[in-house]
């Protein structure tokens, strides 16, 4: 098993960045995590969870499958059952080699350290590839991993043309779209189908008056109750979809007895193929509607850090799956005797439901169809915030709505937007045709991207041979370009959406990347020099005061253009400075006592610090107390440690590597602020460790003392280090942050003008700033301007 599937003994590696743009890349850290084996009844209750996460949009597929694939007025039911049988075995096929064959036995397994999606899938190819476009970079080296065995001619391509590694990220972005797009549309298309049901128990007189009201205010509960987190009503799901399920086979085996048992044969390619050749272009058109039977199958990838392979798998292959096909053999049986509707939209799920439980069906699956749109939605939470991780969308408010899992989050900003986007389509359109029609092109390209991302997978992380990655492309390429055509072509009757949801939201997370490149590359041109620092003296030139000066910056060497702004308009600055550097990088998550590097800026009477601090992608931010605690322990650590860390390296750019070592701080010192409890110690350690305290002059000061492990002897130099960041903290922690305004240079071309000028700026003033990203508290913050020119 190789690095990427988990396997192996982990590794540490020092290694330096190679990519131009970012320099957060020279720390080596382990490149996987360990999983312990467990055992079969929590592999099982895993997959009994998450038939009401990953699976209730897959579920109530049924719902709209057969109405969509007839409504559009491509194909029309004949007595002779060609039409039904033959969108019976497209059903089949097309829920056994993509879901089953392509999701749960291959692409389940590209997993980024237990995570899924199409970041995930990126990633797995930044390991491989020097492609420095992400910040994170070079990330292959950063975990420092193994080179590939051969240098394939992909790689090298990939590796030498900055074109290939552009159209790589818009690649893994378009799929990001894209699954936006389908958080907005999916809890419409669901809702709307499972309302439908009131259509054959009304006049149609009435039907038209509430099918909208109703629809539209499921939507907003469904909105409206994000914010109180899905582990509040999360014991609901797997009941519901299980029910759900048991409800729709159960109805499938009494309509296949009932009115047909020989539909089971109409499961043969051979259907398939009559279909399309009675049909012909009107069968094709009608794959658009066809497709949407494996809506929901992308989250059984994407969900995938939520729960493990063997339980996906166990769920789809021994309940989901098994359920699908009876539901829409049971529908095909009932459709096959039935041939006067009155209205070619009732062609579906609910007309072969017996009136006598059809009221109890219809609240079922209502229920079901919010279980569906709920893990949509938080899926599209879980892909902003891996996009905000890695600096291709504005910073946003993310709200943990869990304190066990880590992918249980709230953003409010995104929640108001799609909640107007949906019911904009929903009273936009006003039935299932346009909306599936938008739903299946989003679903489609989606699965394109994977296809293409997962093709590069196979050639580049299992080193596999080229000939299994372009039989991987070409096989479910073919399958999938042949849905994407005829999706495609209903453009003007409502697949126009995703599009232009997809080119906005393009466009936004390109500009901001592109923004963010551009600030950085202004940091590293105008960034000051160590020597310039050395030259004032150990008192910097400036009034030093008490307490701790934390300067936000991206910057990895040198001292930010911000620090000599600020010193020139005020020569004041605090006893210790610590240049604090947050870089997310492009993996899931980052082992804590792996999370901090420490290092020492010019000699140590100047008592300055760098502070490198690494999340992944789905990594939970602490607290600003807890996140203060971890920081000046870290510090202490080095302090007490001296340099005689071995796990040392040097940051890219450094030009004199004695005033740039950094340390990796697995535990920072443990101290005890007033009576709060010893961080990171416990009682015994308490009794017999030396502690170092000073008593605060000021009344209200708080009280520090940093414990030392047993028998430690340090000499004078550090023991008054030690005292001057005790006598720093207790005066507090002040933290600096540079608001940088960016503005185009005169000589840029218009474009570059329109998008730094104009809708950058726009985007940085109306998102998060730096403060509320670190969890930094506003009161003790100071933010300094600056106008970079780029």
């Amino acid at each position: 098993m190789d690095a990427e599937s988990g396997g192996g003994a982990p590794t540490v590696g020092m290694r330096r960045k190679v990519g131009p743009l970012w320099d957060c890349h020279f720390i080596g850290f382990t490149v996987w995590r360990i999983r312990s084996p467990r055992p079969w009844s929590a592999e099982l209750l895993l997959a009994y969870q998450s038939l009401g996460v990953v699976y209730g949009d897959v579920a109530t597929a049924p719902l709209y499958v057969f109405k969509s694939a007839f409504a559009g007025g491509d194909i029309e039911h004949s007595a002779g059952n060609e039409e039904i049988y033959g969108v019976l075995s497209l059903v089949f096929w097309t829920l056994t080699l993509i879901p089953l064959l392509k999701y749960v036995f291959l692409v389940l397994r590209a997993d980024d350290h237990g995570e899924g999606g199409t970041f995930a899938l990126y990633s797995l190819i930044c390991r491989r590839v020097r492609v420095g476009l992400l910040p994170g970079g070079d990330v292959r080296r950063s975990e420092g991993m193994a080179p590939a065995p051969r240098l394939s001619s992909v790689r090298a391509a990939l590796e030498r043309h900055r074109v290939l590694q552009g159209l790589l990220l818009l690649l893994a972005l378009l799929g990001t779209c894209m699954v936006i797009g389908d958080g907005v549309l999916t809890p419409a298309v669901s809702v709307v189908s499972a309302v439908s049901g009131l259509e054959l128990s009304l006049d149609n007189e009435q039907h038209e008056y509430i099918l909208l009201p109703v629809t539209c205010a499921i939507l907003v509960g469904l909105f409206t109750l994000q914010h109180y987190g899905t582990h509040r009503v999360g014991f609901l799901f797997a009941p519901i979809v299980c029910v759900w399920l048991l409800c729709i086979s159960i109805i499938g085996v009494y309509n296949i007895i009932r009115w047909n048992p020989h539909v089971y044969q109409a499961l043969s390619p051979y259907y398939m193929y009559k279909f399309l050749q009675k049909t012909r272009t009107g069968g094709w058109m009608s794959l658009g509607g066809i497709l949407l039977c494996v809506t929901g199958s992308e989250a059984m990838y994407a969900d995938l850090g939520h729960f493990s392979q063997s339980s996906i798998k166990i769920a789809f292959t021994s309940v989901v799956y098994p359920a699908l096909i009876l539901a829409y053999m049971g529908q095909t049986a009932y459709i096959s005797r039935h041939h006067n509707f009155e209205n070619i939209n009732h062609i579906g799920f609910y007309v072969s439901v017996p009136e006598k439980i059809r009221w109890p069906v219809l609240v079922i699956a209502i229920l079901a169809a919010v279980v569906g749109s709920q893990a949509v939605i938080t899926g599209t939470f879980s892909i902003i915030k891996q996009c905000c991780s890695l600096n291709c969308f504005p910073r946003v408010k993310i709200v943990h709505t869990s304190s066990t899992v880590h992918g249980q989050i709230y953003i409010p900003e995104i929640n108001w937007i799609l909640m107007i986007l949906c019911l904009a389509v929903t009273i936009g359109f006003r039935d299932t045709k346009h909306l599936t029609n938008a739903q299946g092109l989003a679903i489609i390209t989606v699965m394109l991207v994977t296809t293409c991302l997962m093709s590069l997978v196979i050639v580049l992380c299992w080193n596999k041979n080229i000939v299994f990655s372009l039989g991987f492309l070409l096989f479910f390429g073919t399958i999938e370009v042949l849905y994407f055509s005829a999706s495609l072509v209903k453009f003007h009757e409502g697949a126009w959406v995703p599009i232009t949801l997809s080119f906005i939201f393009m466009i936004v997370m390109c500009v901001w990347h592109y923004g963010t490149i551009k600030k950085y590359e202004f940091d590293v041109e105008n960034k000051i020099s160590i020597n310039w620092l050395l030259n004032l003296g150990p008192s910097l030139g400036i009034v030093r005061v008490r307490g701790i000066g934390l300067i936000h910056t991206e910057l990895m060497s040198g001292i930010p253009a911000i620090f000599s702004h600020f010193v020139t308009n005020l020569p004041a600055f605090h006893q210790v400075l610590v240049f604090l550097c947050i870089k997310q990088v492009p993996i899931p998550h980052v082992r804590p006592e792996e999370r901090f590097w420490v290092g020492r800026i010019g000699p140590k009477q100047y008592r300055l610090y760098r502070v490198v601090v690494r999340y992944g992608y789905c990594d939970v931010p602490k607290d600003d107390i807890e996140f203060e605690k971890d920081l000046v322990g870290s510090i202490a650590e080095f302090i007490r440690c001296g340099d005689s860390d071995e796990k040392n390296v040097f940051p890219d750019g450094a030009t004199d590597h004695s005033y740039e070592r950094l340390s990796s701080i697995s535990k920072g010192l443990p101290f005890q602020e007033e009576d709060s409890e010893i961080n990171g110690s416990d009682s015994s350690v308490l009794s017999t460790d030396e502690e170092i305290y000073h008593n605060a002059i000021a009344p209200k000061a708080k009280r520090v003392r940093f414990v030392l492990p047993k028998d430690t002897q340090i000499d004078s130099e550090v023991r008054g280090e030690l005292q001057e960041l005790t006598d720093a903290r207790e005066a507090g922690m002040s933290f600096i942050m540079g608001r940088a305004h960016m503005k185009a240079k005169s000589r840029s071309g218009l474009v570059k003008r329109i998008a730094i000028n104009f809708i950058y700026e726009f985007l940085r003033r109306n998102s998060r700033g730096c403060v509320t990203a670190a969890n930094i508290p506003h009161a003790s913050s100071l933010e300094v301007g600056m106008v970079c020119q780029v």
